[in-house]
């Protein structure tokens, strides 16, 4: 069996990025396009499962994963509440021939294409303004003022990322957005 790729998709909040993986998640299924299983040390919500959502870990875990050089990238959101990629899970995946897909933030992104080169293809989804971005934010109705405010600032320092990933699109049309994503991913699972 011919071993899985890897697909990195990193975006600003309110880009379209869920949007678009999830819907070639479920109408291109030939695509074989898995996400990659990451570990958190927060506890299950709802009905999440261990090693289906996430893998769980107590924050002492973590660490210890941490120290032994075991994550491709991994983030402290908040003291204790860590988010990360194992290495050897990745490589499970592409075992089984899966495309394994990162949904992650621009830094996890830029740092999972360092580390695999070539056998990763990294897309940045890119709102077609700030303004734009603002207005889809707001749209939501689900952020506050001040909220939104604090992840349009993230967002422009996210942005200065994207000449760093190997496509960038630009997410002004949704169904344009999607089917440059299929096109890209089709051409780069091909080769």
């Amino acid at each position: 069996m011919e071993k899985g790729k890897l697909i990195i998709v990193s975006a600003p909040s309110g880009s379209g990025k869920s949007t678009i993986v999830q819907w070639l998640m479920q109408q291109h299924p030939e695509l074989r396009l898995y996400f990659s299983i990451s570990c958190t040390s927060r506890a299950p919500r709802g009905t999440e499962q261990n090693g289906v959502e996430y893998f769980f870990l107590t924050p002492e875990e973590f660490k210890e994963k941490i120290a032994a050089d075991e994550f491709l990238e991994y983030e402290e959101v908040y003291e204790n509440r860590f988010y990360g990629t194992l290495k050897a899970q990745v490589e499970r995946q592409r075992e089984q021939g899966q495309n394994v897909v990162f949904d992650v933030d621009v830094k996890g992104g830029v740092n999972i294409k360092h580390h695999y080169g070539d056998e990763a293809l990294s897309l940045f989804i890119q709102p077609p303004s700030v303004e734009e971005l603002r207005r889809r934010l707001t749209g939501r109705g689900t952020d506050t003022a001040e909220a939104i405010e604090q992840r349009l600032a993230k967002a422009e320092y996210e942005l200065t990322f994207a000449p760093q990933f190997d496509r960038i699109i630009i997410n002004d049309d949704l169904e344009t957005a999607k089917e440059e994503t299929l096109q890209t991913l089709n051409d780069f699972l091909g080769q």
